[in-house]
């Protein structure tokens, strides 16, 4: 309560923007295993069909890796592109957050092998377990670690090589997902107007048996049953997700919006988790955004979890559509449930 008898209502924007220096995306680079799963390919695996699987998620093909490579290879790799691109090189790293589902092992974690194998002697870092929602998580904390000072620069990857947890007897999970990695350079804003602007982020633990792994933790470790009863795999009630997914896509954008004044006709991009084309555009129509500002690409890629974000960013730097000063809204929803929203004034 207030001194004088009033409730007191705390104030939720983010306490690190407008409170400590403005910081930017400096750079961004990804990286994908060669070697593709189309869905001709999963025809042979299971009972499916080509076109049922485009009708139901609008994926056409995945890469994933071959066996022996794990998330920290593939976050090496977008690692030390994104690094060279923002002018930097190891050495001037202060920071490494991993956002990712599969990590190579319990620990050490996949934050340690990524800051070992490319050289960021100097840098500190952690894993981060946000799923769908690992990458935008990431994000926002290390703009709010560089926001206080303490860091200069800070590496964010989103990676995962879901095809290690992937259950190739269910035809309802086998098809969504494939493996990839994307990059980010945070540092202090060259130009305060262009930086992170602000993040919402949520979680709700009551949809935790709707999208989960069930077994390999302390709960139930790995066993002779566990195995058997095929428990180490994703298990997903797609009804649920689906309509969870739809309504806080749309909730926890419109908090950003609504927060910073916005109409979908302000913002140049709007970028959500490319977890199914349904999903992005029931959400997207939602919002008011027209066709021609909604990114898919998931058609190419699948449900890379942590890294599709990334990837779905980097195309639209690669054809032109993401330009410096544009304003972009990233929205995702993730196992456990997670949920987030980052606003982004493009700086390069």
């Amino acid at each position: 309560m207030a001194s004088d008898g009033q409730t007191f209502i705390p104030d939720h924007r983010p306490a690190g923007l407008g409170c400590g220096r403005p910081t930017e995306i400096s750079s961004l680079a990804t990286y994908v295993p060669p070697r593709l799963l189309t869905n001709q390919d999963l025809e042979k695996l299971v009972e499916t069909t080509s076109e049922w699987i485009l009708q139901r998620t609008g994926i056409h093909t995945r890469h994933i890796v071959d066996p022996g490579v794990a998330t920290s290879d593939l976050g090496k790799e977008a690692a030390l592109e994104a690094i060279a691109l923002a002018g930097l090189t190891p050495a001037d790293i202060d920071l490494v957050i991993v956002g990712t589902t599969t990590p190579d092992m319990f620990f050490p974690s996949t934050a340690a092998l990524i800051q070992h194998k490319i050289g960021a002697s100097h840098a500190w870092g952690f894993d981060l377990g946000g799923a769908c929602s690992g990458f935008i998580f990431s994000l926002a904390t290390a703009s709010q670690l560089v926001s206080t000072g303490r860091h200069n620069h800070a590496l964010v990857v989103g990676a995962d090589v879901m095809t290690s947890i992937i259950d190739y007897k269910d035809r309802a999970t086998c098809v969504l997902f494939g493996d990839g990695a994307g990059a980010v350079v945070v540092s202090a804003a060259k130009d305060p107007t262009l930086a992170i602007l602000d993040f919402a982020h949520e979680i709700d633990g009551s949809g935790g048996q709707s999208l989960q792994m069930p077994a390999g933790g302390s709960l139930r470790p790995a066993s002779h049953e566990t195995v058997e009863q095929r428990l180490h795999y994703v298990k997903q009630d797609g009804q649920a997700v689906f309509k969870f997914a739809v309504r806080k896509t749309e909730e926890i954008s419109r908090v950003i919006m609504q927060r910073n004044g916005l109409t979908a006709d302000d913002i140049a991009l709007f970028v959500s988790h490319q977890a199914n084309r349904r999903i992005i555009t029931a959400a997207a129509d939602r919002l008011g955004f027209c066709e021609s500002k909604v990114v898919i690409n998931l058609e190419k890629f699948g449900n890379t979890t942590a890294a599709t974000i990334p990837l779905a960013l980097n195309d639209c730097v690669q054809d032109g559509r993401l330009k410096k000063g544009d304003l972009v809204l990233l929205a995702s929803v993730g196992a456990g449930f997670t949920v987030g929203s980052v606003l982004v004034r493009w700086a390069y």
